[in-house]
Order: structure tokens, then sequence, then C-alpha cells
């Protein structure tokens, strides 16, 4: 009489497929937590979700602006003297000394527009003021010195003043609206040096700086 064998099939997983199941189950978890962290800040529709730290007024709003900027001009009077002693032209070196003279001097400024609105001058990290900073080392970086180098670090340097001019004027709105004419005042007072600075910039690069760097392609060229 034939026995019939049956074989019964396992189910145990081997070492390979317990790790191919912990790999997919981890892989699962961090998508999940990505998709909820994402929809934590943007809904489907784009609206950014606002933090729980979030200005609900103007005068919130205008009082972190002050934070952001106060910020700003002290890592930029720390940034200033690089490029000075980076730059070769005389007319451009002292533009930038001068302009960190007046930096500092707007840093004291914006501390009196603080005490002025009752709130205590507290610098809080400008991620914009921090990248334009960083493009311009690695334009120095990316130059040799010279004409080169110095039409690099106007560059930099305008748009460092654009922003600041964009931030001020923002910033002086936001006073007169909220009845802070004094402060209005002040910050009106940097306002009209970064203006000026900007220009400052302009006429040294057209004046000289710029064609320098220009003669120097053609002398490459030949």
């Amino acid at each position: 009489m034939a026995t019939t064998k049956t074989t019964a099939k396992s189910t145990k997983s081997t070492p390979a497929e317990k790790s191919t199941t912990t790999k997919t189950a981890a892989a699962k978890t961090t998508a999940a937590k990505s998709s909820t962290a994402g929809k934590s800040t943007t809904s489907s529709r784009g609206i950014v979700k606002a933090k729980a730290s979030a200005a609900e007024g103007l005068k919130e709003l205008f009082v972190d602006s002050l934070k952001d900027i106060y910020w700003a001009e002290k890592a930029l009077v720390k940034a200033l003297p690089k490029m000075a002693k980076n730059a070769e032209n005389e007319n451009l070196i002292a533009g930038i000394n001068n302009h960190t003279t007046e930096t500092e001097e707007q840093i004291a400024r914006l501390e009196q527009v603080f005490q002025i609105i009752g709130e205590k001058a507290v610098a809080k990290k400008c991620e914009a003021m921090d990248g334009l900073l960083k493009e311009g080392q690695d334009i120095m970086e990316s130059t040799e010195p010279g004409p080169v180098r110095d039409a690099g670090i106007i560059a930099a340097s305008q748009k460092i003043e654009h922003y600041e001019i964009a931030t001020y004027g923002t910033l002086c709105a936001f006073a007169k609206t909220l009845g802070y004419d004094d402060a209005a005042e002040i910050l009106h007072i940097t306002l009209g040096e970064e203006k000026q600075a900007d220009i400052t910039l302009t006429e040294a690069a057209y004046n000289t700086i710029n064609f320098d760097a220009a003669e120097a392609d053609e002398n490459e060229v030949e």
C-alpha cells in the first residue's frame, strides 16, 4: 500500500525576509512622518499653516522685523572689514570703511527704536542676510585679487544694500501706521544712508572698477 506524504509549508521567515520586512516598515514609517510634517506647514491647496509663535498683529510683525534687521546689521558690521581687506580700489575701500561706521550707528539707532516702542533689543537670525554674506564670501573666494574681485565685492554689497533698503522702507511704513512717529524718523535716517551707500557703490563700479575688470578680460584674450 502506497503511503502519501504531505510536506507542510514552513511559515517561519528567513533572516533575509525579516530584514526586508523591517526595512519596508521603517521606510513606510519615515514616509508617513514626512507626509505628516509637510501637512503641518502647508495644506494640499498650498496654504502655509502658521507656527504657534506666529505674529497675530502688525506690532508683533514690526518687532519681529526689527529683531531680524538687528541681527543682520550686527552680522554685517563684522563682515564689512573683511570685504575692505580684500578690496584693492582705494575709493571702494574708503566707501566700505565709511559704511562700517554707519552700520555701527545704525545698530545704535535700532536700539533706540526698541526703547521707544517698549521692547527689549533682541537679535533674531536673519536668513536673508546670512545667505547674502555667504554669497559675498563665495564671490571673494571665486575671484582673483584686483579689479575683478572688486567688481564682485560691489555686486555682493549692492545686493545687501537693496535688501536693507527694502527692509527699512517697510519698517518706516509699519512705524508710521502704528503711530510710532519718532521711531519712523529714526528708521528713515538709516533708510537714507542705505540708499546713499548704494549710489556710492554704483559710482565706484561705473567710474573705474567695472571697466578695469573688463580690461582684464581683454588682456587675457590677447
